[in-house]
């Protein structure tokens, strides 16, 4: 056989096995249908505003798709290819309705090898805004002390890290929020004293990140009356009653320090030997949570105390009992750094502590020694 004939029969030999082997790519290629793929097109919406991600495994030509793709409930939409065709994107001409159920068909089209890509359908769950299943105080509550150690609270019943939140207290005050890790509970307070016998609404809005100001939705509020003030023959100026007490506050001891604690007039007043040091007003425990009357010694002393049973730190803290649930500090502070306002000063709203501001605190925490007496009366 001539070296010609040879080389023509290895010709034909090399286009067959050519042939045999693009069958073979093609056949791999249908085996690859359908070649939708879902795994991520739940996860890429996070928001009514994020488009629905649908995956291929080989390249699909956008001319092929027209028309071929439609979204239930009816709503304005419209398309883009990404990564060379093989991811398309579904994005709301505006947003997706919150908490609503999509189904995304796709009816067929062709790949790049101009197969068909078989019909393909998808639900979709929209996120919703998070729920409110706890308000504290109730709806239609009376006699409220807000405090630090007793804010208004909201529990959703989901993570509100999505959103931006806003909370109107009516009439207007502005307010201090705290969190938790999770953002599914929010402690809100007064910046300023709440009015003594006066109605408020915690109004609760929310609003998607990246939304304009104008996006918030009403989510729900609470209302409740705050306790009326109580009448007293002490002055009602606190500073007058901080003179009142230097003038006539009589001391139960005459030799070295101690400590007396007036919860009627919610002062302190500090003696050495009888004489009167100064005098500072103070916040005792409220109704129901009474600062124990009784004599006390301070036990223990730290700058910075924090208590895990309210999550708050306790400046200047000195202990008065063995299990260190009664004691003297200043003004507690939330974690993220909101220190409870002096417009409780004068008030019994604590859980028992007794309180001082931020100054008389620190003097009399340098001034007191391990076992200085203490007298609530």
């Amino acid at each position: 056989m001539s070296l010609r004939a040879l080389k023509a029969i290895s010709f034909v030999l090399s286009v067959s096995i050519g042939l045999v082997a693009a069958f073979i790519s093609v056949d791999r290629v249908e085996s690859l249908f359908p070649s939708v793929s879902a795994t991520t097109i739940s996860d890429s919406v996070k928001t009514p505003y994020d488009p629905f991600l649908v995956r291929f495994s080989e390249a699909v030509r956008d001319s092929q798709a027209i028309g071929r793709i439609s979204v239930l409930p009816d709503q304005p939409f419209r398309t883009e290819w990404r990564d060379g065709g093989k991811t398309l994107a579904v994005m709301p001409e505006g947003r997706w309705d919150a908490g609503s159920l999509y189904r995304l068909t796709l009816s067929g089209g062709k790949d790049g090898f101009l197969k068909t890509v078989p019909s393909s359908s998808f639900q979709i769950s929209i996120p919703d805004y998070p729920g409110i299943v706890n308000f504290d105080p109730e709806n239609g509550s009376k006699e409220v002390m807000l405090d630090i150690e007793d804010p208004v609270t909201v529990v959703f019943d989901r993570s509100a890290s999505d959103f931006y939140l806003d909370f109107r207290l009516s009439p207007a005050i502005s307010v201090a929020y705290e969190n938790d890790g999770a953002k599914t509970k929010f402690g809100i307070l007064p910046k300023e004293a709440a009015k003594p016998g006066t109605e408020y609404t915690l109004s609760v809005y929310a609003k998607w990140r990246g939304e304009q100001d104008g996006a918030f939705r009403f989510l729900g509020e609470t209302r409740f009356i705050t306790a009326p003030e109580k009448p007293t023959e002490w002055a009602k100026d606190l500073d007058e009653r901080v003179d009142q007490a230097k003038r006539y506050a009589r001391p139960l001891r005459t030799v070295g320090k101690y400590i007396d604690v007036n919860l009627e007039s919610q002062i302190m007043t500090i003696f050495e030997n009888g004489e009167v040091l100064d005098a500072y007003v103070v916040s005792s425990g409220k109704k129901g949570m009474e600062t124990p009357k009784g004599e006390y010694a301070t036990r223990n002393k730290t700058p910075r105390a924090w208590s895990s049973a309210y999550g708050l730190y306790m400046p200047y803290w000195m202990a008065l009992v063995s299990d260190g649930k009664i004691g003297i500090h200043e003004l507690p502070e939330w974690p993220g750094g909101y220190k409870e306002g002096a417009n409780h000063l004068g008030v019994p709203v604590s859980h028992g502590c007794i309180r001082l501001g931020v100054g008389p605190a620190r003097r009399v925490y340098e001034w007191a020694e391990l076992g200085t007496v203490v007298i609530v009366r």
